[in-house]
This record gives structure tokens, C-alpha cells and sequence, in this order.
């Protein structure tokens, strides 16, 4: 049995994505694991307790998932091996006989209240915001009691006896979260050609440290999908950088780039090279293929021609 931990309870769209990694790997004979935070699901990748995390790590209306990425980086000992996107939107859902106007208080995770925050001040201004773990325990919250309204995947109405008084709520339309599946530190899937890297590293505290690092990448045309940096939570003013790069780390460039990278950090993880889903606004890019330069350089060495 394959055991695959989420941020619970049911009813989330962490465990939408769960099941589309699921059904997109063909898996069979899979218990899915709620847990309380995406720390805690891929802590239980670590332990040993759950074969794969399922977490979110970027959605398109408030960036980063910040809890995802510091618990990426708390400990060494896994890698991302898939990622899916979702598109997002709400149901404002409420017990049985609740109207709009009785709602004093709504909750929901806080990356999705950044999501529905126009429409609450148009249709429920007077609503208080109450923070969840999750969208799914804000639904729970509403039906024990604790809140009057939450906004969450639409099934989890069904799930917990409530009416829905609002069905896609979602102040930008098209608004999709990605999702990544995590796993042992094991050898990466095979390039597909269209493949994602990701890394953190730590450099010294030295003018243009970081200037230096991220032109190994520019001299060798990889391009970057993103970056964000986060405290090391060791000493003021010291980070840990998120890098996502495009390309696989079985592409020359990308593994020259990170050869050069190595020897300019204080630390670098390698997060892992998975098939990238594919993106419809942007245009293909590829690395450099640098085998030429490689013939060259063993060509000089050799004295061949």
C-alpha cells in the first residue's frame, strides 16, 4: 500500500491534487493521510510513515506557499517528483438556514482569504476573518459552531451537512494553485524535455555573492522559473534561496550550472527534476546544449582534433 500524506481534513484541494497525481501515475492500493500542516506531511515523508506528501507550493494570486517552503528546507532527505496545477475557486458555505446577512464571522486558510477578500467586502462586509488550517477546517469550524460562514472547495459542503450561499467565488478568474508530489530522496524520473530543477542554497555574506551565483545560470542560458529567498532563522539578515530552474538536471547546462553553484555556496540542496505541466501563456524554452564546448574541451586535453 502506498501512503500518501496532505494537508487535512478531507475535503481540501490538497487531496483534489492527491487524487490527480494518483490517477495521472496510475497508482493502485493508496491510503491518503490528513495531517494538519504541509510541515507535517512531509515530515512523514522523513520518518518513513507516508511514502509521498502531497502540498502546495505556489498559487497564482499570492505567490509562494511560504509553510511549504520552510519545511522544504528544515531538513535534507526528500525530492519533488511531479507537480500539478489546479484551478481555484470557492463556495461560500454556511449551516442550514444561515442568510447572508447573519454572517458575522467566515473562515478560511489565509492564502485563500487573499483570494476572496473582494467579494466578502461587497457581500458580507461585515464579516470578521477567522484563519483555518486549512479551507476544509474552516468548513469543520462552521459546522461545530465556531464560525458562521466558510469558504472552501465546494464538496466540502456536502461533506459537513452545509448550504452553500455562493458557488466559484474567486475575485481572479482563471486564479490556479500548484501542487507537488514529494518523496524520498531517490534518482530523479527520467527528462521529458519540458522538466522543472529545484535547488536551495545559502551563500556568504560577501558583496555580489549573490550577483555571482545566479550569472552561472545566465552564462549558460538556463533559464529560472522562479526565486524566492527566506530567512535561515539562524541569524538576522541571512537567507536560504528557492530556486526553481527550467530543465532537468540530466540537461548539460543545468548540471554544469550547478557544478559552477556548488563552488560559490556555503550549502546547496538539490530539491529534485520533474516533468514541468506545461504552460499555455508562455513560450517553450531550452537550455543551452554545452556537448560541443565539452568535445572541445576533452579534444584540447587529449591533443585530438
Amino acid at each position: 500500500m502506498t501512503v500518501i500524506a496532505y494537508l487535512g481534513p478531507a475535503g481540501t484541494f490538497t487531496e483534489q491534487a492527491l487524487h490527480r497525481f494518483v490517477g495521472d501515475l496510475q497508482m493502485s492500493d493508496v491510503r491518503s493521510l490528513p495531517l494538519p500542516s504541509p510541515a507535517a506531511a512531509i515530515d512523514a515523508v522523513r520518518s518513513g510513515e507516508a511514502d509521498f506528501a502531497c502540498v502546495a507550493i505556489e498559487n497564482s494570486v499570492d505567490g509562494p506557499v511560504t509553510p511549504t517552503f520552510d519545511a522544504l528546507s528544515s531538513g535534507a532527505g526528500v525530492n519533488i517528483y511531479r507537480e500539478v496545477d489546479l484551478d481555484i475557486s470557492f463556495g461560500i458555505m454556511v449551516r442550514p438556514g444561515t442568510k447572508l446577512e447573519d454572517i458575522s464571522t467566515l473562515a478560511t486558510h489565509p492564502v485563500a482569504h487573499q483570494q476572496v477578500k473582494g467579494w466578502i467586502t461587497r457581500h458580507i462586509p461585515q464579516a470578521l476573518f477567522l484563519p483555518a488550517s486549512s479551507n476544509a477546517a474552516a468548513a469543520v469550524e462552521v459546522a461545530e459552531g465556531r464560525a458562521d460562514a466558510a469558504a472552501a472547495p465546494e464538496p466540502a459542503a456536502a461533506m459537513h451537512g452545509l448550504e452553500l450561499v455562493a458557488k466559484r467565488v474567486a475575485d481572479h478568474r482563471g486564479a490556479r494553485t500548484r501542487f507537488a508530489l514529494v518523496g524520498p530522496k531517490h534518482q530523479p524520473p527520467e527528462p521529458t524535455g519540458n522538466d522543472r530543477t529545484a535547488i536551495i542554497f545559502s551563500l556568504p555574506n560577501e558583496p555580489g555573492s549573490l550577483v555571482g551565483a545566479l550569472q552561472e545560470f545566465a552564462f549558460r542560458g538556463v533559464d529560472m522559473a522562479r526565486i524566492e529567498s527566506r530567512p535561515t532563522r539562524e541569524k538576522l539578515g541571512t537567507y536560504l534561496f528557492h530556486v526553481t530552474l527550467v530543465g532537468h538536471i540530466a540537461d548539460s547546462a543545468v548540471a554544469e550550472a550547478l557544478r559552477a553553484l556548488y563552488l560559490r555556496c556555503k550549502d546547496l540542496h538539490f530539491l529534485g527534476s520533474w516533468p514541468a505541466v506545461p504552460d499555455d501563456a508562455a513560450s517553450p524554452r531550452t537550455t543551452v546544449d554545452v556537448s560541443a564546448a565539452d568535445r572541445w574541451v576533452h579534444a584540447a586535453r587529449t591533443g585530438e582534433d
